[in-house]
Order: C-alpha cells, then structure tokens, then sequence
C-alpha cells in the first residue's frame, strides 16, 4: 500500500507537466513533420509548402475519421483502412484530428449496444496503430478509462492494453505502476470468464514487458528503474492471483491464468526475496501438466520461465530442476506423435534450455532415449540432438561426439520416421561447421538410405508399388546432398574423395544433380586453390582406393547424360559434371568438350520430357563420345574405355535401355579405336560369344558391329563374312545329325542366327562410310542377306529379318545420295522374294514391315515397268485389303489380346501400303499409275463387305492427301479422271459405318482442292476452307458442308466426264444398299442441276446412259425422274435423242415417254412431238414422184416412231383441257400421215441397226393416235358412235377412206370439237400435190356441207370455207383439186354435185349476216 500510495502521488505530481510535455512533443513533431505556408505578412519571404506525402497521409486520415463520424459505408473496412494508413505512413496527425479518432474509437469500444464486437476489435486495433506516432495520447486515454469508473474496465479496453505492451513494451515501462495499481483495485470484482482473460492478458504482456526492459534497459530513453520498483508492483498481484484463481475449473480460466503466473514469475526471478515462493510456484505450474488437456500453453509459459533463469544466472533447486526435467521429457513424446511444428520447437527450446544448464543430465537422458526408447522417443531425441548440433554452448557440443555414436545403431532402424530423424540430424550436423573428421561419416548412410529406398522400386519391376514413406526419404537425401556447404574451411578435402566416389554405382544416379552441383563446386575450390597435385597427399591410401576410373566415370556420365528419362535435369548435370571433370578423365578432353558440351546443354534448353526425341538425343551423344575420341592418341586408354563398357554391359540389366546404349557406345569406341586387332578381336568375340536367342543381345551385337564398321568398313564386313561362311558351312551337316528334337532345335537356332547375321549386314550398310558402300553392297551384302533367307519354311523371326534388312540397305543405298550410275542388281530377286512371300502367306499372319520393305527397294534403280508395278500394286492390296474383319479375327483368335495385336499390325500395313502407293505414283513417269491405282481400289471401293470399302477408303484418303499436297505424283491425272472418281467416291458418302461416308467426304474434299488446283479456279481458298469445315463435331454443319461441298464439286466435273461420272455412280447401283443409293441419288440430282447450262452437248450420251441403267437396274422411279430434270432443261436434245430409239418400243422406252407425259413437262412435249411430226417429210411433198418414192423409208419411221411418242404421252397425260386446246395442231397432223400412210406395207429402214422392219398397213398406228387422242378429248358417246358406225375400219380402206373421214367429220362436228383453227390447218390440203391429202380434204369438206345447218358450223364457214371454195370453183378434173384421179375414184362424183351448194350456202350465209348487221345498225 505505500508502495501504491508513493506511486499515485507521485503520478499526481507528474500527470500535469507531462500532458504539457505531451503537447509540446506533438507540436515540435508536427513542426519536424511539415512545413507551413509564409503568413500573409510575410511579403517578401518565401513561401513554404507542405510535403506532398504528408499532405495525402492528413487527407486519407481526415477523409476516413469523417467517414466514422458520419456513420458512412463499413466501419470495420473503414477501421481497417484507417489502421493500414497508421501503420504504413510516418506522418503525423494534427491534435484536433487525433483527440476526434480517439473519441470515436473508445467510443465504440465502450460502446454497450449496437456496436458489433469485430468493430470494437477494428476501433481498438486503429489505437494501437495511432501509439506508434502519438503513443502519450492513447496511453493516457487509456489510463484515464482504466481508473476513471472505479469498477472492471471494459473487456476491449484491457485488451487494448495488453496489446499496447506487446506492441511497445519499452514505451509502456512509466505506466506500469498506474496500470497494476488501478487492476489491483478492480481485482476482487473478477470473476471467470472474458473479463478473467483480458485482465490475465494485461498482466501477462505487461509483465513480459518489463521483463523485456530489465534485458534491455539500455535502449528506454527514460531513466533507469530498479528490479525492486517493479517486483514491489506485481507482487501483490501475484500473490492476489496465487491466492484465488490457481483453482478455477475453466481450461480456457486456467490457460489464462497459467500465462499471467508465468509471465510474472519471469519478473519476480530477478528479486532474491521472492524466489522461494517462485520455486513453489514453478512446481504448481508443473502440476498442471496432469490438469490441462492443453500443453502447448503451459511448455511455452515454461519456456518463458527458463530463459528468464538463463538470463538470471540463479541456480536452480535439485528438486525443481528435476521435477522440470520430468515434466519435460514426459511430454516428449506425446508432443513428438501428436503436436505440431509449434509445440515442437517449444518443447526442444526448453530442453536445449535444461541442456544448457544441466548438460550431464540431459546427456544421459538423450543416450536412453537413443538406445532404448519408444519410436517417438527416439525420434524426439535425435530432433533434440540436431538442435544441439546448431547450439553455441561448449557444454553442449562437448557431449555431442558420445550421442553420435549411439545414433549410429539407429541407422538400420526399420522405422521411416527414425531413418528420417536420423536423416535430419545428418543435416544439421554436416551444416554445423564441425572441423573434425567425425560428423562427415554420415555422408555414406545418406547415400546408402538413397540406395536403400530406391532399391524397393527396382525390385518391383515397372509396375512395383512404391510405399510413400521411401519416396519421402529419396526426396530428403536429395535435399541433404543439395543444400551442402561447399564453402566452408576444408571441405574440400574432406568432401572430394566421399562425394566422387558415388558417382559410377548405378543405384545413386538419382542423387545425380546435387552430386553435381557438389563436385562442381570442390572442382572449383581446387583449382583457386591450386591443389591439383595435392590430391594423393589429401586422403589416405583406401580411400585413394576406392576413387573410380577415368574411364568409369567418363562411361557412368554418358550413361546417364544419354538416358531421356526421367528428366532433362539429371542429363544436364551429368554433362555439366563431365566437363568439370574433364582433367581427372584425361587431359586431352578439355579443349574438345569445352565446345562440344555447351551445344549438347544448348539443344537441351526449353526441352520437356515429351519435346525430347530420344532417338535424336542419343544419335547426338554418340556423336559427341566419338568427337571426344578423335583427339586422344593413346591407344591403351581407348581400349580401356572398350573394356570398361564391356564390364558394365555384364552388370546392367538384360534388355534394358542402359544395356542398348552401352552396346552403340562400345561399337562407337571401337570405331574410333586404332587398334585394329583389339577392335577385329572384339568383333568376332561378339559374333561368337552372343547368344542370338536373347533378343537383347542379338541387338547389341548388331549394334557393336554395325558402329564399329563406321570407320573400320572393310575390316568389320570381312571379319561378318568370314564367320557367316563358317557358320554356312556347319548349318547343314548340323542339321542333319541327331535325334527329330535335337534337329528341330538345332534348325531353331540356326535360323535366330542366320537372321542375326542378316541384320547386321544391314546395319553394316546403315553405318558403313558413304564413299565404300556402294563397291560391296550389291553382292557382298544383299547377295549374303538373300542367302541367309533362302529357306523351305521359313519362320517368322527369318522373315522380319529379311523385311528389316532388305528396308535398311535399301535405305542406306538412298543416303548415299547421287549414286550415279548403280543399278542394284538383285532388285528383281529380292522384289519377287518378298511378292511370292506375301501371295502364299496366311492373313493372320502378315509381317508388319513388309510393304515398307517394298516401298524403299522400289525407289532404287533399275525402276520397275508398267506391268510390275501393276503386279506389285494388285498382290498388296489383294494381301491387305481382303483381310479379314476385326470380329472375324475375334472369333478365330485364342485370346482377345492377340486379335487385338493383329488389328494393330493390319492397320500399320495399311498405312505401310498407303505410303507404298505414294512411292510408285511419285517414281512412275506418266499417269498412268494414278489410274492403275484407282482401277484396282475400285474393286475393293465396291465390294459388299462393308470392312473391305472401310479399309479401301482409308488408302484412298492417305493416297489423294499425299497427291493433294504434291500434285506432281498426279501428272495431271486427276482433272483426265475426276468425274470417275467423284463417281465412284459419291455412293460412299452415305455408306451404313460412319468412317466409311466421313473418308469419303475427305476423299471427295481432297479432289475437290486437286481440282481447283488444276482448274486455277479463283474460289480455291473458299473450296479449302469449305473442305476444313468437314471437321465439324457438329452434325448440322456436317451436313450443310456436305452438300455445298456436293454442289462444289459437281460444278468442277468438266462436261467431257459428265458420262464418266454417271457411268461410275450408276455402277453402284447394282449392288448398294438403300443408304448409297440415298447418295447416289442426291448426287445425280444435284449435277443434273448444276451442270445443266456447261453439259448441253453431252445430252445424248447422258440419256443413253441413264436409258441403259434403266434396263438393268431396279431403282427406275429414280432414274425416271433423273430424265425428267434433264428434259426440264434440255427438252429439245432429250426428246430428240428419244426419238432415235427403234419404232418397236420397248417396256423402258414406252416408260420413259409416259413418265415425261404424267409431268408436268407433258403439254410441252407432246406439242413438241406435233411440231416434227409437221415438219417430218415436208421437203418431199412438192415432187411429182409415186408415192414410194415421194415417202422414203426413212421418213416413214420418223413419222411413226414421233407418232409412237405422242400415243403413250397423250396415254399418261393427265391435263384433257391442255389436249383439247392442241388438238387442232395434233389431228391434221395425224390424220395428214394417216391419209399418207394407205395403200398396203412398208419396208422401213431401221436406222440404228440398218436393218428391214416389215410393217403391216402402217397408217393403222396414226389412226391408233387419233383414237386415243379423240377418246381424251370428246366424251365417250362419240367414241361409242365411232366404233358402230366402223370408222377405224373404213380409214384403214383407201377405198373407203372418204367415207370414213366424212363419218368422222360428222361426229367431230357434232361433238364440238371442229374449231376454226383445225379448219384453218385442213384448208391447204385442198392443193396439196398429194392425192390422198385432197381426197380428204374434200371428203372432210363434203361433210361439212352436209352439216352447215348446224349453229355450231355456219360460224365456220364464212370466214374459212371460201379459199376452199374457190378452188372447186376451177375444173376439178383438169385444174381442181381432183385433176389427176381417175374417174370412178371414191369421191371423185361427189364435187360437182358438192360446189354449188357449198358457194350457194356461203353466198346466203354472207347476206344473212349482212342483214342482221344493218338492221342493228
């Protein structure tokens, strides 16, 4: 209480001068902070001005306070901007603008309702923010409101304190008296809850506060206070809290409180008289490890105490020590199991904090919990032991060597969390900074867990499962190695000989790129150093011992450097790696890889994994180990590097990638060896010693030979020779000594040899030098290779070989490039090798390879001839082609696996097959191979097995693709043949697969772009993308492409193939389905339309030829209604072209003509039929010849095959009122020929077959017109009336022909279809030179007479009967119209007794009408 009473007096008494020191502060602050502007009377001074950041810090604050005032948007946003402007700037707030933010933020703090409790948070954060540049205005408010209501401060307002210590805690260090004194006063009116917490939080961070200042004292701008002064003003505090809320039963009352006791006992350690009851209290804080579910509070809180007794330098009771080493080491591996990051590095801060203090101790407890504790002990105390590696103290490292030791025996430990553990304390050990030899042992177990944990995979196999645990512990090794101080003093001699060593074992070439990037830097060390020939001197001799070769190293490297996968880096690093080491490997390397490497780490640059061509990169580093090679003149350190890949190919793995790349590089070193015997020795030992049934190393046999003849072309082929002849030699004797099975074996055998020794002729050839190849590769190695094959049976392996080989040398000889003159000779042999393997070779079992095998030995010289390619293209499509389907081969296979392997292999022969046809077109010389080709698809375009078009089609498309892009393997074939094409390709397109119609459109677009082309038509561009859009997911789009593309395409058929493509589309319509012949109509269709103006002169043929597919095709309707479309254009040539037909029709003739007449074209032909029928014959009616002579045969059947169409027309038309309205013009006609026609047979020409047709009374089928015609246009009693009164019968009489022509005069008459125009085109037969036109005429005027009573006929008369009329009027026997009849004629009696009263009726008809028309007048 004195203490409290000496401390608010004395505060009293420095409360007023310190407000004005406050003020006066803030004043020369913001006086430093801006300069104001001159006053006004200031005239001549100059004028300040304020900071522009300044000005923007004022603006912001000002704006956002009036924000808060105003109550404006968010105000826990506006808050924390408000605090992000305090925080961010070093302005200074003028006094107004402070005391307002001040006010309004306690204001909502303090505020009961209506404010939310994250804007009181934001209000309370904002005043710790304004502390940092106005921290006397805030504390001061803050106090005010702490002693000011006499009863427990607000719960946000004591926060705000305890945030104000924690923030300043320095700055807090005069206020600490009158904050514990005004919370000693509110003290007894706290319960649990929140309130308990703040208050628990001001004297925890408070206290830590002074704690900080009793470390730091020197720092605080204020005079220098006493520990006495401040353990006087906690204590009662802590002796209050002691008393009363030790014992709450809340865990989060009781973490509060632990925070508050600890952090208050750390102030009260520094005072002698308090420590014992510090003590005590220490021990109750231990208790509550077995209280609280929560430890992590409770290790920090202990953590605090225990730095504060370093710092304090106080020893520790025995008692309390070991109560808190128990405490501790209780919780460690609770903590290690379960905690987090956190708690574990308190937990092994307050241990290394035990350590330091009592070192012994902790020693032997670390060794217990090494050798003999749980697995979470363990791993606790190697974290503990890392941590003590990094320590400073002498004390503590002094133990480390013992501890070291015991940890060794935890390296084979089972457990992944110890080897990780043990693993991390390698870490922290290697980055001690340890001078002594011992703590770099551990670089091996790091190398050794690597290999440990990688060897699990490698084990599996490809398909081995990976435990997550060993991925991790990879992935920490390589983290160990990689962050490695290379720097520090002597690691380079203790590092080089440990780290190099590891580097050739292939079960540390994952640790690769942190090796690297180690060596690299020791590389360089050494040489600033200048300790090359230091080396030896620097380790021992076992360690010297266990270094690896030049050559080891220089072999490893490429191996790695070589492998694409599984990353670029590891390749990078090894090359990198390579050229650090290139000294130690051997010294005449440096200037070679000094160039050579930087271009291998440059083509690597901004290549992934899938961008990297394998293939390429290993060519490349080939030829990089063969260009290191050249300048290295020692024989024996070449031979050496031989004998090394030779040691390494009996380690690695049998078929591996590493094994086939150690084979091309020891051939590569054999090349460029210059020990001729060594590389003739390794040569045949191989050729000897391998074994051809292993796959892997027949292929690296081949390998090593075929590089090593690189150089050695002679030596290596003679050396291949000489054991092929011995091998020769023995086959057959062997083959014909022992038991069926040892035979049987033996022949296996022999034949995996003999096609061994095939391929390595050919690759003998591959690498064999340019400028020899040629002088040996016709007999010497395609003779030995065709030898080798020559078999009675041979079996699958013999026949890849001799596919492969003959592909290889016929390539090599291509690469030599101009071969002048050379001509392979056992081209022919070889060609028909491979021809007569096919024809005999079963379908399921086709050798994939075999038509590029012909493509490549077709392309060299002598080329084949017309007939050979024919053969050639004929077998391989008929071997391909007519495979059988995929559920076919399903059903034939054992297992769907090897049905699926077939369809594979059969569709790589169809695209090998493809690119063979490509071959020919482009080596053919004319285009006649385009044809050929297209010939022999054509079949397989038109089968009936729907896999056979599939199959077709898709050679078709890769062929017209090739030609589309190169149009000089067409020579102009494909505008000669497009409308075939389009033809045959069109029926496609609506095929029943969907592969089939969408590689026919492709097809179609392909010849569409070629023809465009070819044409120069200026819409190409558009034609291409029309022919992009076929790509379209979208089934709409599809199907509107397809017909632009249709219509494109038929408007690019030039009108000379207009008959062409007919013919090749109609083909199709013999054997399609309903779906093709869909297409095929549309297509028809569509060209009949859009080529009707460019295919005029082609009419004919097109009709004949739609005519032809009538008589042998079932789809009629359709074709019916193609020559309708072509008769709506071209009515003129079709019905012509018709007309040329024979006389006797037949069923497709007389169909064609009755479909035209249904149409609605019908009025229109038939009244084309009439006009020739008028015009037929007419330049022969004015002679005077007989009547034989005057109608020639061949105008005989032009008129009655013309009256033959108008009869099955006028038969199917359907309009009467159309017929009635041409019946003037069509009955004169008719009747005209029919009065011709009397008079007996005829013997009429047959054009088309120069043939004699004997036609019985011909005039009989004019009259068959007439009647038909009649019938449609009267009704059906004059019909009836015609029949009874024998018309037809006497018409056909020339004797009775007038009668009947009267008879039917009459019934026209009164059937009302006599018009003026029928009368009018019957008048000139009264002069007509014919006799039988005048004899009916006048028979047809007589009967007119007879019924000119009728009102129906007096119209007639006047206006058209007086022409005829005068010309009865002259002598009808010498003059008339009768001169030149014989009397006694039919009808010759009837005109004098007929004129007078045809010329009386008409004079009386005259003055009737004349008389009527006056009267009217």
């Amino acid at each position: 209480m004195a203490f409290a009473w000496r401390s608010s007096v004395s505060i009293r008494g420095i409360l007023l001068p310190m407000r004005r020191m406050r003020a006066l502060r803030a004043l020369c602050s913001c006086v430093r902070s801006q300069s104001r502007p001159a006053r006004s009377e200031d005239r001549g001074g100059v004028t300040g001005t304020v900071p522009a950041a300044v000005t923007t810090f004022v603006a912001v604050g000002t704006s956002l306070l009036k924000r808060l005032q105003d109550h404006e948007g968010d105000r826990v946003e506006t808050y924390r901007e408000l605090e992000s402007v305090l925080w961010g700037d070093d302005g200074c707030l003028t006094s107004g603008v402070v005391n307002r933010l001040i006010a309004e933020a306690l204001s909502d703090m303090r505020a009961a309702q209506g404010v939310t409790g994250d804007v009181k948070m934001a209000a309370s954060d904002v005043l710790v923010a304004l502390a940092r540049s106005h921290f006397h205005f805030v504390m001061s408010e803050l106090q005010s409101h702490l002693k000011a209501m006499r009863k427990v401060p607000d719960e946000i307002v004591l926060l705000t304190l305890g945030k104000m210590a924690r923030s300043y805690a320095l700055r807090c260090i005069p206020f600490v008296g009158m904050t514990l004194l005004a919370l000693r006063t509110v003290l007894t009116q706290v319960g649990s809850g929140e309130v308990l917490h703040a208050i628990c939080s001001v004297l925890e961070q408070w206290s830590k506060g002074v704690s900080t200042y009793l470390c730091s004292w020197e720092q605080c701008p204020f005079p220098r206070k006493g520990v006495a002064q401040f353990c006087e003003a906690i204590y009662p505090v802590f002796r209050y809290v002691v008393a009363n809320w030790l014992d709450c039963k809340e865990e989060e009352d009781k973490q509060a409180v632990l925070g508050a006791v600890a952090a208050m006992l750390g102030v009260l350690l520094h005072e002698e008289q308090h420590r014992e009851q510090t003590w005590e209290q220490l021990l109750w804080l231990l208790q509550q490890y077995q209280e609280v579910r929560d430890n992590s509070r409770l290790t920090e809180s202990l953590s605090y105490v225990l730095e504060i007794l370093e710092g304090v330098q106080t020893p520790m009771p025995q008692g309390t020590a070991l109560a808190i080493s128990t405490a501790v080491r209780r919780q460690l591996p609770d903590v290690t199991e379960e905690a987090g990051p956190a708690q574990k590095a308190v937990l092994s801060r307050c241990i290394m904090l035990q350590a330091r203090m009592r070192p012994e101790e902790t020693g032997m407890f670390l060794h217990s919990q090494l050798s003999g504790g749980s697995e979470a002990g363990r791993v606790a105390a190697l974290g503990l032991l890392g941590a003590l590696a990094r320590a400073d103290a002498p004390a503590v490292r002094e133990k480390l060597p013992q501890l070291v030791e015991a940890m060794r025996a935890l390296c084979s430990d089972p457990s992944a969390q110890v080897r990780r553990a043990v693993l991390e304390f390698s870490r922290e050990l290697l980055s001690s900074g340890s001078q002594s030899c011992w703590p770099w042992d551990v670089v091996g177990h790091i190398f050794s867990e690597f290999s440990r944990t990688s060897g699990t995979l490698v084990a599996g196999g490809l398909f081995a499962w990976e435990n997550p645990e060993d991925g991790a512990i990879r992935a920490l090794c390589l983290d160990i190695v990689g962050s490695l101080d290379v720097t520090l003093r002597g690691m380079t001699k203790l590092l080089w000989p440990r780290l190099l060593q590891y580097v050739v074992p292939a079960q540390y070439s994952g640790m690769l790129i942190p090796l690297s990037r180690c060596l690299r830097a020791l590389v360089e060390r050494r040489e600033r150093a200048g300790c090359e020939e230091e080396e030896p001197d620097a380790m021992d001799s076992q360690e010297q011992a266990r270094l690896p070769a030049p050559q080891a190293l220089l072999a490893r490297l490429l191996v790695v450097a070589a492998a694409p996968y599984p990353s670029r880096e590891r390749a990078v690093a090894a090359l990198q790696l390579l050229q650090a080491l290139h000294g130690r490997i051997h010294r005449g390397l440096g200037a070679a890889w000094a160039t050579e490497i930087p271009l291998l780490l440059q083509y690597l640059e901004g290549r992934t994994e899938s961008s990297l061509a394998s293939a390429e990169w290993e060519r490349r580093v080939l030829k990089f180990l063969r260009a290191s090679l050249e300048p290295v003149e020692d024989k024996a350190w070449t031979v050496g590097l031989s004998q090394e890949l030779s040691q390494r190919l009996g380690s690695s793995a049998a078929g591996s990638w590493e094994e086939l790349f150690l084979y091309k590089a020891l051939g590569t070193v054999l090349a460029a060896c210059q020990d001729l015997r060594h590389v003739q020795g390794q040569v045949l030992r191989f050729l000897q010693e391998t074994n051809p049934v292993e796959l892997s190393e027949a292929k690296g046999m081949i390998s090593v030979v075929s590089h090593a003849a690189e150089s050695h072309f002679h030596l290596v082929l003679g050396t291949v020779t000489m054991f092929s002849a011995a091998f020769t030699r023995d086959w057959s004797r062997q083959a014909s000594t022992g038991w069926e099975v040892q035979r049987r074996q033996k022949m296996e055998r022999t034949r995996t040899i003999r096609a061994a020794l095939m391929r390595t002729y050919s690759g003998i050839a591959l690498h064999a030098p340019k400028e020899q190849l040629l002088t040996c590769v016709d007999k010497e190695i395609m003779g030995n290779i065709l030898r080798l094959s020559r078999d009675k049976e041979r079996d699958l392996q013999l026949k890849l070989a001799l596919v492969q080989s003959i592909t290889e040398v016929s390539c090599a000889i291509q690469a030599v490039g101009d071969c002048g003159s050379f001509e392979l000779s056992l081209k022919q042999e070889a060609m028909r090798t491979l021809l007569d393997w096919i024809k005999r070779e079963p379908w399921d079992s086709l050798v994939y390879g075999v038509f590029q095998a012909l493509e490549e030995l077709s392309k060299l010289r002598p080329p084949l001839s017309r007939k050979e390619n024919g053969n050639l293209l004929a077998v391989c499509c008929q071997s391909v082609l007519s495979h059988p389907s995929e559920e076919q081969m399903k059903k034939g296979r054992k297992s769907v696996r090897a049905a699926v392997n077939m369809e594979l292999l059969h569709r790589r022969g169809m695209e090998d097959l493809g690119h063979l046809i490509e071959t020919l077109l482009e080596a053919e010389a004319t285009s006649a191979c385009f044809c050929k080709v297209f010939h022999v698809l054509k079949g397989w375009l038109t089968s009936a097995k729907e896999w056979e078009r599939e199959r077709a089609l898709r050679v078709c498309t890769h062929v017209l693709g090739a030609c589309k892009e190169r149009c000089e393997l067409t020579r102009g074939c494909p505008y000669k043949q497009f409308g075939s094409l389009v033809g045959l390709l069109g029926s496609l397109t609506s095929d029943c697969l969907d592969t089939c119609h969408q590689r026919a459109w492709v097809c179609l677009g392909y010849l569409l772009q070629m023809q465009a082309k070819s044409m120069k038509v200026p819409q190409a561009d558009e034609i291409r993308c029309l022919c992009e859009e076929l790509n379209s997911p979208d089934t709409e789009t599809f199907a509107e492409t397809c017909t632009q593309i249709t219509k494109a395409v038929c408007r690019c058929i030039p009108a000379a193939q207009a008959v062409d493509f007919l013919t090749a589309i109609l083909d199709s319509l013999l054997h399609v389905m309903p779906p093709r012949a869909r297409a095929v109509r549309k297509w028809v269709f569509i060209f009949l339309v859009e080529c009707r103006e460019e295919i005029v002169q082609e009419v004919p043929k097109i009709l004949n030829t739609l005519y032809s597919y009538m008589q042998q095709s079932t789809h009629r309707p359709f074709l019916l209604r193609a020559v309708f479309l072509l008769t709506r254009f071209h009515q003129e040539p079709v019905i012509s072209s018709l007309l040329q037909k024979s006389l006797l029709m037949d069923s497709d003739t007389v169909e064609l003509w009755r479909s035209l007449g249904r149409s609605i074209l019908g009025i229109q032909i038939l009244r084309c039929l009439v006009e020739k029928l008028n015009r037929a014959g007419n330049d022969r009616l004015g002679t005077d010849s007989s009547p034989c002579e005057q109608h020639s045969c061949q105008t005989a059947l032009e008129t009655l095959t013309i009256t033959r169409a108008i009869s099955e027309v006028v038969f199917a038309l359907r309009s009467t009122e159309e017929l009635r309205r041409l019946l003037p013009h069509l009955l004169p006609s008719l009747l005209r020929w029919a009065s011709e026609m009397l008079g007996g047979e005829r013997q009429l020409l047959l054009m088309t077959s120069w043939k004699q047709l004997h036609v019985e009374k011909p005039c009989r089928i004019f009259l068959s017109a007439i009647k038909l015609v009649l019938g449609k246009c009267m009704a059906q009693k004059w019909t009836q009336l015609l029949e009874i009164w024998g018309v037809w019968a006497r018409l056909e009489v020339p004797v009775a022909h007038p009668e009947g022509v009267r008879l039917l005069t009459s019934v026209l008459l009164n059937a009302g279809v006599v018009s003026p125009c029928l009368v009018k085109n019957l008048l000139p037969w009264l002069n007509s030179c014919s006799v039988q036109l005048r004899m009916t005429a006048t028979a047809f005027f007589a009967e007119v007479r007879q019924e000119m009573g009728k009102e129906g006929v007096r119209g007639l008369l006047p206006r058209y009967c007086c022409l005829g009329c005068l010309f009865l009027w002259e002598d009808p026997w010498r003059t008339g119209p009768w001169s030149g009849v014989a009397r006694g004629a039919p009808g010759r009696d009837q005109v004098p007794t007929a004129l007078p009263v045809v010329l009386f009726q008409i004079s009386r008809d005259r003055r009737t009408t004349g008389t009527s028309e006056r009267g009217r007048h």
